[in-house]
């Protein structure tokens, strides 16, 4: 029996990540040795943010919720990886995810190894006084702010909330001001 064979029947002919049905194919846990054990059915979707994680769509991946408790390790590896990139996003409940997340000691260490080192430098999203911002953060306006394209300015001192984190760029923001969702650059904007 092919990986891919033994991995549809353990999955169900469903990705083991966020349980879509179509274009599904084996995905290699790294550091890994060629057994099926350590890989996962993913769909092109999952396999894709996985791959490209700029790409990553934080709504997507709230099937990490019931994945992560999945018996086989290497979901379970795939799972907390995509929690800890998801935090480093900025998406603060992947945090809480994390937080519950038990993994046996040998798992630990085979997740840990495809995630980078925390030294590794990642430009974090800050407000003009050097406040880290998160998804779902309040923010107001400090100065006068022309919405190309929206014919409308911004002002100063309109609140914005439940802001998103820009996935190309971290010095940007995006929100909905005057019923448009538009893109801010973080500094010309104060956590609330």
């Amino acid at each position: 029996m092919s990986i891919e064979q033994t991995l549809k029947k353990r999955a169900g002919d469903k990705c083991e990540l966020c349980g879509n049905q179509d274009n599904l194919a084996g995905f290699e846990v790294a550091p890994a040795s060629g057994s099926s054990d350590q890989y996962v059915l993913a769909c092109d979707t999952c396999k894709g943010q996985i791959e490209n994680p700029e790409t990553l769509d934080g709504n997507h991946w709230r099937c990490l919720n019931d994945s992560m408790w999945s018996q086989e390790p290497a979901v379970q590896v795939m799972a907390y990886r995509q929690l800890k990139a998801l935090n480093v996003k900025g998406e603060g409940w992947a945090n809480d995810l994390l937080d519950m997340l038990y993994l046996e000691e040998d798992v630990q260490k085979w997740a840990d190894a495809g995630v980078p080192d925390e030294d590794d430098e990642v430009e974090l999203t800050t407000d003009v006084n050097g406040a880290v911002l998160q998804a779902g953060d309040n923010v107001t306006l400090i100065k006068d702010l022309v919405v190309k394209g929206a014919n409308f300015t911004a002002k100063q001192g309109t609140m914005v909330r439940g802001i998103g984190m820009s996935m190309t760029n971290p010095k940007h923001i995006e929100g909905k001001v005057n019923g448009s969702r538009i893109v801010i650059i973080a500094a010309f904007t104060k956590k609330a």
